[in-house]
């Protein structure tokens, strides 16, 4: 781990986009999310909410019919709809107006729908986007593997935040080794031309170029959902216009501050994922807070 890189606290503060004195909603990026399923709704909420708390301006979210009201009453400020109203004319991103596309939270790898969704996410979206959770078995076929390529020569990013599981399923595919979390996801990066968040006690993540290490995790994050807050926070950092290695970096951070905050308040064996974005403002003040530049 030669060139593994840490970020400092004053690179981390210099990373957060706080918000223009004429910011509107738009300005502020607009996040896009084909999240949840009827088996795992939740995922939905997680992701969106998380977006919210990390201050994209608009959160739309797509997702399975049944889960839609659950959404809409999670948070009244998200506009929720049913995946048939996703339109087939993705808004791309643009100078002013940055948009991102978050993929696959919640989906039930059961759901044959699961993989077109992800496919078409990748085709048609020129703005980054991040793919999790069931989405990224979709990566593995030729077809996945085909579009990731043409969205790295076109330029647009795209994220992904596997476990280590989900990382080994992903490293059969080019039969990469596994037994390096360090190692696992610079390669990751280079045979998929995407940024790898490998998650873990330790977050490796890499643009093939440059890996980062993120050590200040907690216990209190091994719980369900939590991967999907964290989805939503990288998610909600690309729609603002970060570029995709800052952004994973800022919001894996950001998730493991919180995650230590949510800890301290309600101990490492209560905290839910729900408690880690409730606890995302105390992680922004904890950061940048006495430096004098969040408002």
């Amino acid at each position: 781990m030669q060139d593994v890189r840490e970020y400092g606290n004053d690179e981390l503060v210099a990373l957060v986009p706080l918000p223009a004195d004429d910011a509107n909603k738009y300005t502020r990026g607009t996040l896009t999310a084909v999240v949840g399923s009827e088996r795992y709704p939740g995922a939905a909420c997680l992701a969106a909410y998380a977006s919210q708390r990390m201050g994209a301006g608009y959160t739309q979210v797509f997702t399975h019919p049944a889960a839609v009201p659950l959404v809409q009453g999670f948070r009244p400020s998200l506009v929720a709809g049913p995946r048939s109203a996703l339109p087939t004319k993705l808004s791309p991103s643009l100078p002013g107006k940055p948009h991102a596309y978050l993929v696959g939270c919640g989906f039930d790898a059961d759901d044959g729908a699961s993989s077109k969704l992800v496919h078409f996410v990748l085709k048609h979206a020129e703005a980054p986007v991040l793919v999790d959770g069931s989405g990224l078995d979709a990566l593995v076929p030729e077809k996945g593997r085909r579009l990731l390529k043409r969205r790295f020569l076109n330029g647009h990013a795209t994220v992904v935040t596997p476990h280590a599981g989900e990382a080994a399923r992903l490293a059969r595919a080019f039969d990469l080794p596994t037994g390096d979390p360090y190692a696992l996801a610079r390669s990751l990066s280079l045979a998929f031309g995407v940024v790898a968040v490998v998650k873990g006690p330790v977050t490796f993540i890499s643009d093939g170029e440059e890996t980062v290490r993120m050590a200040h995790g907690t216990p209190a994050l091994a719980k369900a959902g939590t991967g999907d807050v964290l989805a939503g926070m990288i998610a909600a950092l690309l729609a603002q216009g970060m570029d995709a290695l800052e952004a994973s970096v800022l919001g894996a951070e950001l998730h493991a501050r919180a995650g230590l905050a949510a800890a301290a308040r309600w101990s490492a064996i209560a905290v839910c994922a729900e408690d880690v974005v409730e606890c995302l403002p105390a992680a922004l003040a904890e950061l940048v807070g006495a430096e004098g530049t969040l408002r």
